[in-house]
C-alpha cells in the first residue's frame, strides 16, 4: 500500500515539474512584486487574475512568475491601443479564461492523465522530456487554430457587412431527444461515446452549411447561419442522420431569424430566445422555425413549411411555430 506522505511528496514534486516546464520557472514573485515590475495597480491585477478563472493567492504568497508579469504587460499594451475597450474589458478576459480552462483541462485529461495520476516512478524524467516535446508542439497547433478563425471570423463580417455588435442571422438549438432518461440508461462510456458522436456530427454538417457552432452544453448545440435557406436545409441534414445511423441520437431543432447582439463570441437577443423556445415544443425528430423565417422561405419549392397552432412558452403566450420539412415524396440527403 502507498504511503499517504509519500503520495502527497510525489504528487508535489509532480507539479513542481510541470509548473517549471510550463512557466518557466517556480513561483518566487508576490502580488505586490508582480504589481511593481508590470505597472499594474494591484487591485486591477487581482481582478484580471479573477476574471482568467485562477484560485486566489493571499497577499503574502510567492505564488506568481515572470509570465505573469508578462501577461499583465501585454494585456495592458492591448487597453492602451484600444484593443480591449474599459466597459469590455472583464468580459473579454473572462471568456479568454473559460475557452482555455476547458481546453487546458481536456488537454491534461487526454494527455496527461497517466503522468498525473501514476507514481513517482511512472513520472520519470523522460515523460517529462516527452512532454516538453508535446507542449511547443500544441502551442503551434493552437496558433494555428486561432488564425485561421480570425482569417474565418473576418472574412464573414466583410463579406456580409455586418455590424460588429449586431447582425441578421439565423439561430438554431439542436437537442438530444430523452437525454436525461438515456444518460441514466447508459454506461459512462457509453454515454461519452453519444456525446461525441452527437458533437463531431453536428459541428461537421454545420460547418459543411457555412454556419458556425457558437456553443455546446452537452446534449445541445446551439448554431448560427446568415442564410435561411442554408439554415433550413442543414436542419433537415441533422435530423436525417438519426434515420440513416441509429447510433446518432434522434433530435429537435428550433430556429429563428432576425437581429441578434454579438458579444464575446456568444449571441444574445429575443431571436435566440424564441428559437429556443421553439427547440423545447419541438417534436422528436422534427423541426421549428419561427414567423420571421417562416416568411423567408414559404415560396421556396424545396421546402415545405406550415404553421401550427399557437403555443404558450415562457416569455412568449402565443408563439407561432412553424413546421419544417421536404416537399412530400422528396428522399433525404445522403
Amino acid at each position: 500500500m502507498t504511503d499517504p506522505e509519500e503520495s502527497a511528496l510525489d504528487s508535489s514534486e509532480v507539479i513542481r515539474a510541470i509548473t517549471e516546464l510550463m512557466l518557466g520557472e517556480q513561483p518566487h514573485l508576490t502580488r505586490a512584486d508582480v504589481a511593481e515590475k508590470s505597472g499594474v495597480d494591484p487591485d486591477i491585477a487581482r481582478e484580471r487574475w479573477r476574471a482568467l478563472g485562477f484560485p486566489e493567492a493571499d497577499d503574502e504568497d510567492a505564488a506568481f512568475t515572470e509570465a505573469d508579469v508578462e501577461a499583465l504587460r501585454l494585456t495592458q499594451e492591448l487597453i492602451e491601443l484600444g484593443i480591449i475597450e474599459a466597459d469590455t474589458e472583464q468580459a473579454f478576459i473572462r471568456t479568454i479564461g473559460r475557452s482555455f480552462a476547458r481546453l487546458a483541462d481536456w488537454q491534461v485529461r487526454a494527455f496527461l492523465g497517466a503522468m498525473v495520476s501514476g507514481s513517482q516512478e511512472d513520472v520519470a524524467a523522460g515523460d517529462l522530456a516527452e512532454l516538453a516535446k508535446v507542449v511547443p508542439l500544441g502551442e503551434k497547433v493552437q496558433d494555428y487554430v486561432w488564425r485561421r478563425h480570425l482569417v474565418n471570423s473576418a472574412t464573414r463580417l466583410l463579406l456580409t457587412d455586418s455590424d460588429v455588435d449586431s447582425a441578421t442571422m439565423c439561430v438554431g438549438f439542436a437537442d438530444i431527444v430523452g437525454y436525461t432518461r438515456r444518460s441514466r440508461q447508459m454506461k459512462s462510456n457509453e454515454l461519452t461515446e453519444m456525446v461525441e458522436r452527437f458533437e463531431q456530427v453536428t459541428a461537421g454538417l454545420i460547418t459543411d452549411h457555412h454556419g458556425r457552432v457558437v456553443k455546446t452544453m452537452g446534449d445541445e448545440v446551439m448554431f448560427v447561419l446568415d442564410d435561411p435557406k442554408e439554415a433550413a436545409i442543414l436542419a433537415l441534414a441533422l435530423l436525417d442522420e438519426h434515420e440513416a445511423d441509429d447510433a446518432f441520437p434522434e433530435l429537435h431543432i428550433g430556429m429563428a431569424f432576425g437581429n441578434v447582439q454579438n458579444h464575446m463570441g456568444d449571441v444574445f437577443g429575443p431571436v435566440v430566445n424564441v428559437a429556443s423556445r421553439l427547440t423545447s415544443v419541438a417534436r422528436s425528430g422534427s423541426a421549428l422555425i419561427d414567423k420571421a423565417m417562416a416568411d423567408e422561405l414559404r415560396d421556396d419549392e424545396d421546402l415545405r413549411i406550415k404553421p401550427l397552432r399557437r403555443t404558450s412558452v415562457k416569455g412568449y403566450e402565443h408563439l407561432q411555430p412553424w413546421s419544417l420539412k421536404r416537399p412530400k415524396d422528396t428522399p433525404a440527403s445522403d
